[in-house]
Protein backbone atom coordinates (compact mmCIF):
# COMPACT_ATOMS: atom_id res chain seq x y z
CA UNK A 1 0.00 0.00 0.00
CA UNK A 2 1.70 3.19 -1.26
CA UNK A 3 0.96 5.57 1.85
CA UNK A 4 -0.16 9.15 0.97
CA UNK A 5 1.58 12.09 2.46
CA UNK A 6 -1.06 14.82 1.91
CA UNK A 7 -1.96 17.10 4.41
CA UNK A 8 -5.78 15.91 4.03
CA UNK A 9 -5.17 12.26 4.14
CA UNK A 10 -2.80 13.01 7.29
CA UNK A 11 -5.70 15.17 8.97
CA UNK A 12 -8.13 12.11 8.30
CA UNK A 13 -5.97 9.45 9.51
CA UNK A 14 -5.87 11.95 12.61
CA UNK A 15 -9.66 11.57 12.90
CA UNK A 16 -10.14 8.18 12.03
CA UNK A 17 -7.76 7.23 15.05
CA UNK A 18 -9.33 9.61 17.41
CA UNK A 19 -12.88 8.60 16.42
CA UNK A 20 -11.64 4.60 16.23
CA UNK A 21 -10.14 4.72 19.86
CA UNK A 22 -13.22 6.65 21.52
CA UNK A 23 -15.06 3.79 19.71
CA UNK A 24 -12.83 0.94 21.29
CA UNK A 25 -13.11 2.71 24.82
CA UNK A 26 -16.69 3.67 24.85
CA UNK A 27 -18.44 0.93 22.80
CA UNK A 28 -16.93 -2.69 21.90
CA UNK A 29 -17.89 -4.79 24.24
CA UNK A 30 -14.93 -7.73 23.45
CA UNK A 31 -12.46 -8.85 25.82
CA UNK A 32 -10.00 -9.21 23.41
CA UNK A 33 -9.53 -5.57 22.90
CA UNK A 34 -8.99 -4.65 26.16
CA UNK A 35 -5.65 -2.44 26.64
CA UNK A 36 -4.97 -2.55 22.66
CA UNK A 37 -3.76 1.30 22.12
CA UNK A 38 -4.23 2.37 18.50
CA UNK A 39 -0.66 4.07 17.63
CA UNK A 40 -1.25 5.09 14.12
CA UNK A 41 -3.97 5.56 10.87
CA UNK A 42 -1.86 5.52 7.05
CA UNK A 43 -3.95 6.54 4.56
CA UNK A 44 -3.58 5.01 0.56
CA UNK A 45 -2.75 7.68 -2.08
CA UNK A 46 -6.87 7.62 -3.29
CA UNK A 47 -8.01 7.19 0.43
CA UNK A 48 -9.92 3.85 -0.10
CA UNK A 49 -8.12 1.71 2.35
CA UNK A 50 -6.88 3.04 6.37
CA UNK A 51 -3.65 0.84 7.81
CA UNK A 52 -4.70 1.14 11.37
CA UNK A 53 -1.61 0.43 13.56
CA UNK A 54 -2.13 -1.11 17.09
CA UNK A 55 -0.13 -2.50 20.18
CA UNK A 56 -1.34 -4.74 22.73
CA UNK A 57 0.81 -6.44 25.80
CA UNK A 58 1.42 -10.00 26.15
CA UNK A 59 2.73 -12.23 23.34
CA UNK A 60 2.45 -13.66 20.16
CA UNK A 61 -1.00 -15.58 21.14
CA UNK A 62 -2.28 -12.17 22.52
CA UNK A 63 -1.41 -9.93 19.63
CA UNK A 64 -2.87 -12.69 17.02
CA UNK A 65 -6.25 -12.31 19.36
CA UNK A 66 -6.25 -8.79 19.67
CA UNK A 67 -6.16 -8.76 15.59
CA UNK A 68 -8.85 -11.47 14.99
CA UNK A 69 -10.83 -9.23 17.57
CA UNK A 70 -10.31 -6.02 15.57
CA UNK A 71 -11.03 -7.90 12.03
CA UNK A 72 -14.35 -9.26 13.52
CA UNK A 73 -15.55 -5.71 15.08
CA UNK A 74 -14.21 -3.83 11.48
CA UNK A 75 -18.01 -3.66 10.46
CA UNK A 76 -19.09 -2.15 13.45
CA UNK A 77 -16.37 0.36 13.78
CA UNK A 78 -16.74 1.34 10.44
CA UNK A 79 -21.00 2.15 11.08
CA UNK A 80 -19.46 3.75 14.16
CA UNK A 81 -17.31 5.93 11.38
CA UNK A 82 -20.10 6.74 9.31
CA UNK A 83 -22.34 7.77 11.91
CA UNK A 84 -19.73 9.87 13.60
CA UNK A 85 -17.83 11.05 10.41
CA UNK A 86 -19.43 12.91 7.68
CA UNK A 87 -17.76 11.33 4.70
CA UNK A 88 -19.12 10.40 1.50
CA UNK A 89 -17.09 7.38 1.19
CA UNK A 90 -15.36 5.58 3.96
CA UNK A 91 -11.78 3.85 3.48
CA UNK A 92 -11.71 0.20 4.22
CA UNK A 93 -9.79 -0.84 7.27
CA UNK A 94 -7.11 -2.79 8.16
CA UNK A 95 -5.28 -4.10 10.93
CA UNK A 96 -1.74 -4.46 11.54
CA UNK A 97 0.80 -5.12 14.82
CA UNK A 98 2.66 -1.83 15.76
CA UNK A 99 6.33 -3.77 16.33
CA UNK A 100 8.42 -0.19 16.43
CA UNK A 101 7.46 0.54 20.62
CA UNK A 102 8.64 -3.21 21.10
CA UNK A 103 11.27 -2.73 18.81
CA UNK A 104 12.60 0.27 20.81
CA UNK A 105 12.23 -0.91 24.14
CA UNK A 106 13.48 -4.64 23.51
CA UNK A 107 16.20 -2.96 20.95
CA UNK A 108 19.69 -4.95 22.08
CA UNK A 109 22.06 -3.31 23.58
CA UNK A 110 25.43 -3.09 21.24
CA UNK A 111 23.14 -3.10 18.01
CA UNK A 112 23.06 0.37 17.19
CA UNK A 113 25.21 1.60 14.55
CA UNK A 114 28.23 4.16 15.16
Amino acid sequence: MKASGSRRSIRMGDLILRELANMLIEEVQDPRLELVSLTGVKLNADMSIALVTFTVGGGAERRAAALDGLNKAKGFLRSGLARRMNMRQLPDLRFAHDDFLEDMVYAKPGSEHS
